[in-house]
């Protein structure tokens, strides 16, 4: 990713060198200083959101959570593991809260205990297509960005974004089950259309 990133960002360069050579220094000062705001302004939120996180941790609110999300998460993802289901809850609860710095400790956390489970293959699937479809309550570093560039209405953003990641998630969740956790509906059909011949 890195790699491509340089790529975009030199031949982008060169291409405004060539073009407008005039206008080379001051996009690359006025990005420099767009990117420096932008950063200021997701470090603010994601201080906040993860000092409330700590509070909720030394308070006992994530165990709370942890303890409601349990029942689902052993369920969904099909573990035995305490600390693989506590963690995946204090993952996925993260990403509710548009947190997705705080969630990613936790996410690294919860791939660690999940290759250790029986079904690893499954729930470590599972546990990256519901990170990558991230179900949002509150997406927090949307707003932040959107403040950040002094939106009129920065928070208009969280009902859609709800919307649109429930459908993602309960889809994805359920690609996941149909391909990697139940191959056998495939089997059934297969099977039928053998018979069939």
């Amino acid at each position: 990713m890195n790699a491509l990133f340089t790529v975009v960002f030199l031949s982008s360069c060169a291409v405004l060198f060539v073009c407008a050579p005039e206008n080379f220094l001051s996009s690359l000062l006025s990005g420099a200083s767009s990117a420096a705001s932008l950063c200021l302004a997701l470090l603010s939120s994601y201080c906040v959101w993860l000092g409330l996180m700590k509070i909720w941790e030394q308070s006992g609110v994530s165990k709370k959570i942890s303890r409601l999300l349990k029942p689902i998460v052993k369920k969904v993802f099909r573990i035995r593991s305490e600390q693989a289901t506590e963690t995946v809850c204090m993952n996925l609860s993260a990403n509710m809260l548009g947190i997705g710095g705080a969630a990613t400790p936790y996410g690294i956390l919860s791939a660690e205990l999940l290759q250790k489970e029986e079904n690893s293959r499954y729930a470590s699937s599972m546990l990256f297509v519901l990170n990558a479809t991230s179900l949002q309550l509150i997406p927090t570093s949307i707003v932040a960005v959107r403040t950040s560039l002094n939106s009129v209405n920065p928070s208009v953003v969280i009902l859609p974004a709800f919307l649109s990641t429930v459908f993602s998630t309960l889809l994805g969740g359920f690609l996941v089950f149909l391909f990697v956790g139940s191959p056998r509906p495939f089997l059934f059909f297969r099977k039928k259309r053998e018979s069939a011949l």
